[in-house]
């Protein structure tokens, strides 16, 4: 995937180069350290390739790339307050490392300043990008909210799930491809409404992916706790299939071992209980089914083939990454 790399490359250069104020220290040297801890820069990677799909150079899309990125780190920044994360990437978060108050003021300089660089763009496209960019934050927003309301809710189903992860992750990769686009030149309504589903759909088969490694994936690649999700009873598509899918018993044994148990002893049980169901055959084939219909959204999008193999090849990537 070169232009992946290239992409890659350009942008933690640019990333690095962010004429951010010296003063006051504790605003901006946060900000630094964040934006050092690394990632994959999927995101705008994707603005990046949206824009080359629709024949434009990738280039042309840096600066809302670059907002993409730092708006999902603002998120980050928030989301670990909000988690009380001690570690992001292996590396301290923000508000341990200096305090809560600290980071939340950080993360807003960082969603602002994804505006500002947002702003850069052409005066003809960037009414459409304004209106792409809001509405995502504030979904993203949405969907945080109900992951936090579902913490302590018992009644949530798979369908409210899945909206809760759609607005929570999906969205935002839907809407990088859908402003690259837009800077890339599509003026075809259907085949913007196509990126921008392409991307949600990735998005729904990446967090089903992310569930099932988080239980089943190779501790020495994974890089954090395997069966985390199940130690903090987080509401995962393959808890809340077990639970659709139990009968009293079984129901009983895995309010059991969420309300009574814990360590790797929890983390085995959940195994044995999912194997036993089936569950996680079900999440694979929920997987299956997001990601069949990412495909069929590039098929109807109106460009030459040779412009969707990257970005086909980076959707078939993320459904079988180890970590």
């Amino acid at each position: 995937m070169p232009h992946i790399q290239e992409y890659q490359q350009l942008l933690e250069k640019r990333i690095q180069k962010l004429e951010l104020p010296k003063e006051p220290k504790n605003l901006y040297d946060p900000l630094r350290y964040f934006l050092t801890l690394g990632g994959k820069r999927t995101r705008p990677c994707l603005t990046m390739l949206g824009c080359h799909l629709f024949g434009a150079p990738g280039i042309k899309a840096v600066n809302a790339a670059l907002a993409v990125e730092l708006f999902h780190n603002f998120t980050l920044i928030h989301d670990d307050i909000m988690d009380d994360a001690p570690l992001r990437r292996g590396k301290t978060t923000v508000h341990e490392k200096w305090d809560r108050d600290i980071a939340i003021l950080s993360g807003d300089v960082l969603f602002v300043e994804a505006y500002s660089l947002l702003a850069k763009h052409d005066t003809v496209v960037l009414p459409k990008l304004l209106n792409v960019f809001t509405r995502t934050a504030r979904e993203v927003c949405e969907g945080q909210q109900m992951d936090m309301d579902y913490e302590s809710m018992d009644n949530i189903k798979i369908d409210d799930y899945i909206e809760m992860i759609r607005l929570k992750t999906s969205v935002l990769l839907g809407a990088a491809l859908e402003m690259g686009a837009l800077i890339g030149g599509a003026e075809d309504e259907k085949d913007i409404r196509s990126i921008y589903n392409f991307g949600v759909n990735v998005g729904l088969a990446f967090q089903m992916h992310d569930d099932i490694l988080d239980l089943y994936a190779d501790p020495e690649k994974f890089g954090k706790q395997v069966g985390g999700d199940i130690l903090s009873n987080k509401k995962t598509y393959l808890l809340l299939k077990a639970y659709e899918m139990a009968d009293d018993n079984t129901k009983s044994k895995l309010d059991d071992m969420l309300m009574n148990q814990n360590g790797q002893e929890k983390v085995d049980n959940a195994k044995t209980i999912f194997e036993q169901l089936g569950v996680r055959q079900k999440a694979e084939e929920q997987k299956e089914i997001f990601y069949q219909k990412a495909i069929l959204n590039m098929k109807e999008i109106n460009v030459p083939e040779e412009n969707k193999r990257e970005l086909l090849d980076l959707a078939k990537y993320l459904m079988s990454r180890d970590h």
